[in-house]
């Protein structure tokens, strides 16, 4: 009996002594998960405040590791969306610039050639030509506005694309022969080769004109071109569509930065329009599942490829 005594005082004694380790032990724990709560906390308002550069560090055989990994996952979304914000903070701020002065260029033109012609202050034979002028400011006002509204609109979070089955080649003769009389008109020489083949393609037919429309449009207003060159192809499965002009070409150092939006070429080409033409042709053409790219050489040429895969 008085060895089982002395077994239970023993066990109880060590027993005494491993909590008291144990607690010790638990307690320098705490003390440091405490710490590290504490940094955690100071980390946390600083990226709160701004501070984009501070990192959570801990090493791998830490008790805390598994939290801190999702702490800093957390902390790399946010900022990344910070940024986002950012860049779309000075993109809109840029765009409201810009708008600013493209859309009161032609406004003040117009204005001011409509008041000489009422107050009377051209002469007859002036009146006519005032007229015109101010016409054609009516008219580069009404095409700006439209690309304006077109890239609103495909930038909305309710903007959706009517995809269906069409054949191509059709719809693109269609879209072109209302080019015709334009060329003409501007003294251009055209080719346009569409294949006779039917060529099914899922698209919507709105946006599929506005890139061809986009993509011509660009090629008289901007590339000082004597010839326009517009062909359809089929290739690996893929419908392919060029658009192809002899005019003063763009720069090797603009190639990469010509579907941006409101990026303008350098002054070889012309000034005129929004800026945001092709930046609208390359997003309608992504989301119809579809490439846009463009090669040029200065003083040569200048081609735009749509790729629309055959179905």
């Amino acid at each position: 009996m008085k060895m089982d005594e002395q077994t239970i005082i023993l066990f109880l004694l060590l027993l005494s002594i491993g909590l008291l380790f144990l607690s010790i032990f638990a307690f320098s724990k705490l003390g440091h998960i405490y710490k590290r709560l504490k940094d955690i906390e100071e980390i946390l308002a600083d990226v709160r405040i701004g501070d984009e550069n501070r990192k959570i560090l801990i090493k791998p055989c830490d008790v805390m590791a598994p939290l801190v990994y999702q702490l800093n996952e957390i902390v790399y979304d946010y900022e990344n969306k910070l940024l986002s914000l950012k860049k779309s903070d000075k993109a809109s701020r840029q765009l409201m610039t810009s708008l600013s002065h493209d859309v009161r260029t032609p406004l003040t033109t117009l204005i001011g050639y409509l008041d000489a012609v009422h107050s009377g202050i051209v002469i007859e034979q002036e009146r006519e030509e005032y007229l015109e002028i101010a016409r054609r400011r009516a008219y580069d006002l009404k095409d700006y506005i439209d690309v304006l509204f077109d890239w609103f609109r495909l930038n909305s979070d309710e903007f959706t694309l009517s995809i269906e089955s069409v054949e191509i080649a059709e719809l693109s003769r269609n879209i072109l022969k209302d080019w015709i009389p334009i060329f003409h008109e501007k003294k251009l020489n055209f080719e346009i080769d569409i294949p006779e083949n039917r060529l099914m393609v899922n698209l919507d037919p709105d946006g599929y004109s506005r890139v061809v429309n986009n993509l011509v449009q660009n090629v008289l207003a901007h590339s000082k071109a004597r010839q326009i060159k517009i062909t359809m192809s089929e290739d690996s499965r893929m419908v392919l569509l060029r658009v192809e002009d002899d005019g003063v070409g763009i720069a090797r150092e603009n190639l990469p930065h010509i579907f941006e939006r409101l990026y303008k070429c350098d002054k070889g080409r012309s000034e005129k329009g929004s800026g945001l033409g092709l930046s609208i042709v390359s997003q309608m053409v992504e989301r119809m599942g579809g490439q846009i790219s463009v090669e040029s050489e200065i003083g040569k040429y200048t081609i735009f490829t749509v790729s629309l895969p055959l179905i």
